[in-house]
């Protein structure tokens, strides 16, 4: 049989588009780290595909080292200009959250840089600090692959990743196992369900911070709310309004327990908590609905649900 031009230039496209199909769930990883939302990445990750197919895939000799090169480089031009955006965001901002149990490939590889205290965390970084810690702590690239990537000398980028990992040690406690996470989350949820002060505190490091991302879409606080007896009390005097008809869905958010609270169809938040050997140190609310729909598909469980940070 003889194949004709056009039947070799197909069976070059379909395998170039099998190449990027087994190599998207890295290139979503990378682009949502350094972002921390699952809507700019996926637009990244789409441009990077407009990008490979325009290429000439026979000039390119290792796809994933170029694939991984054009999503980063897109990540932080997008992240440069997200910064400038936040800067104006309704409230406080959060990182928007993943299924990592729907989509257990977002997680495949290690999990750093993954949870959303830790992604909360990197927003601090630059958008190239961000990636130098991405590519090396969450997929292990090496320091000379990294600096050919971000364009600099691997003295550069070693003192970026470096720099990276001592902010992020500074402001970050050992947190505590997914099973105990588990566990002060229900713990919290029924304290918050009745407004048990009392436990509420018991639960909280001293210095706990309460935050709520509406984006102005929802009623929710818009500024954090710090300490363990004013957060009790925030949440204790939220009670009763926030809990009646609820409904709860427990999924797992960025590596770690979580849980969806709706009210009738219309879902309301995601909650999470970070949690050291202290006690809960980080409560969070995603209560923008742009941010939050991408895991609403959870099944809702029977009612029994704590309070969020919504006002009316």
């Amino acid at each position: 049989m003889v194949i004709q031009p056009e039947d070799s230039e197909a069976g070059a496209l379909d395998e170039a588009a099998s190449v990027f199909v087994g190599l998207r769930p890295r290139l979503f990883g990378i682009a949502y780290r350094v972002l921390g939302s699952s809507a700019e990445a996926e637009d990244v990750v789409q441009d990077t595909w407009v990008r490979w197919q325009a290429t000439d895939h026979t000039a390119v000799i290792d796809p994933e080292a170029f694939l991984a090169t054009i999503t980063t480089r897109l990540a932080i031009n997008v992240g440069q200009s997200a910064r400038k955006r936040r800067e104006t965001y309704v409230g406080p901002w959060l990182p928007e959250p993943v299924d990592t149990s729907a989509d257990p490939q977002v997680g495949a590889e290690r999990g750093e840089a993954l949870e959303l205290a830790v992604l909360f965390l990197l927003e601090r970084l630059s958008p190239t600090e961000r990636a130098a810690y991405v590519l090396r702590e969450s997929f292990d690239y090496p320091y000379g692959e990294i600096a050919r990537i971000l364009q600099l000398s691997e003295a550069n980028t070693r003192q970026l990743v470096s720099r990276a990992r001592k902010r992020l040690a500074a402001d970050r406690r050992t947190p505590v196992s997914s099973a105990e996470h588990r566990c002060l989350l229900e713990a919290f949820l029924a304290a918050s369900q009745t407004g048990d002060l009392t436990t509420l505190e018991e639960l909280f490091a001293a210095d706990v911070v309460s935050y709520s991302d509406g984006g102005g879409a929802r009623g929710a606080a818009r500024k954090p709310v710090v300490g363990r007896a004013r957060v009790a009390k925030f949440i204790g005097a939220l009670a009763s309004r926030f809990w009646p008809g609820t409904t709860i869905a427990w999924v797992e958010a960025n590596g770690r327990p979580g849980v969806l609270i709706s009210r009738g169809e219309t879902l309301v938040a995601l909650l999470t908590v970070s949690a050291s050997a202290q006690g809960i140190d980080q409560i969070m609310w995603v209560m923008n609905p742009d941010k939050v729909s991408g895991i609403s598909h959870a099944r809702p469980e029977p009612p029994g649900v704590g309070p969020g940070p919504e006002r009316d």
